[in-house]
């Protein structure tokens, strides 16, 4: 009776081994494993289209609202230029640093390590190469910092600035007039006067105003209490009128009343 075909996916039952030991086993087949089905593979391309664009709008929204959120970035730094005294001291600084790192040469080095100079010339002038860029370069960026840190290129255009100035109002000047005093040769109390008297100046107007201001409200106050004064006299005088005529009265009345009590008692009398 034949045995039933081998299932896909169980193991193959072994060769019948020959019977003749001394002839090798033949060689047994490697197994093939099925693919998965298509059904049990997902393609990730074909994902619900809703679901996806309702992402993208989130995502679009977010990005949106971090960029409302995000503060504004700081104005670019506007790099000044520098003048002439400016640029002559780049320059002289650039000439001092090369001739400084000149001094750094190859046979230099060579002297100060000879034994890499005769096995390794190659590697001593790459070393001696990067040594000089590498300090070039800190050189600069440091001379560039103290130039932005203590505000020097502004300080130059200024005082390239009161040197123009200066000169044009030379030129200016009438022929026959006489020349200005240099200020170095003033005296200390004349210089100090010369820098205190704008600011004393504007003190001065500024109390000035101020004192007009309150002699102003003086004089209002003044006219408020001679007002009041005023009608506090009419007041008193008044009142005193109002005395005089109760005093007046009651003199009157007391006259009465004696006149009446006597009545009264001639009245009993005559009663009795």
């Amino acid at each position: 009776m034949p045995s039933p075909p081998p299932q896909a996916g169980s193991e193959a039952p072994p060769p019948p081994r020959p019977n003749n030991p001394s002839q090798p086993p033949p060689p047994q087949q490697p197994q093939e494993t099925s693919p998965p089905p298509q059904s049990a593979q997902q393609d990730p391309t074909t994902q619900p289209q809703p679901e996806q664009n309702t992402q993208q709008h989130q995502e679009a929204t977010e990005d949106q609202e971090d960029r409302e959120d995000s503060p504004p970035l700081p104005e670019r730094h506007t790099p000044i230029t520098p003048g002439p005294r400016a640029a002559r001291l780049q320059d002289v600084f650039g000439t001092a640093l090369r001739r400084t790192l000149a001094r750094m040469s190859v046979d230099n080095f060579g002297a100060c390590y000879p034994t890499i100079a005769r096995e390794a010339p190659r590697t001593l002038e790459s070393v001696q190469r990067q040594t000089v860029e590498r300090l070039a370069g800190l050189c600069e960026k440091e001379f560039q910092s103290i130039l932005q840190s203590r505000n020097v290129i502004p300080r130059l255009n200024e005082l390239e600035a009161l040197l123009s100035d200066a000169a044009t109002r030379r030129q200016s000047s009438p022929a026959g007039s006489e020349p200005p005093i240099p200020p170095h040769t003033l005296p200390a109390q004349t210089i100090l006067q010369a820098h205190l008297t704008p600011h004393i100046a504007a003190q001065q107007s500024q109390i000035s105003t101020a004192l007009r201001g309150i002699q102003t409200e003086n004089s209002a106050l003044f006219g408020e209490v001679e007002a009041q004064r005023a009608e506090i006299d009419s007041l008193l005088d008044e009142i005193g009128r109002t005395l005089a005529d109760m005093d007046a009265a009651s003199a009157l009345l007391s006259e009465v009343v004696e006149g009446l009590s006597s009545e009264g008692r001639g009245v009993d009398v005559e009663m009795d």
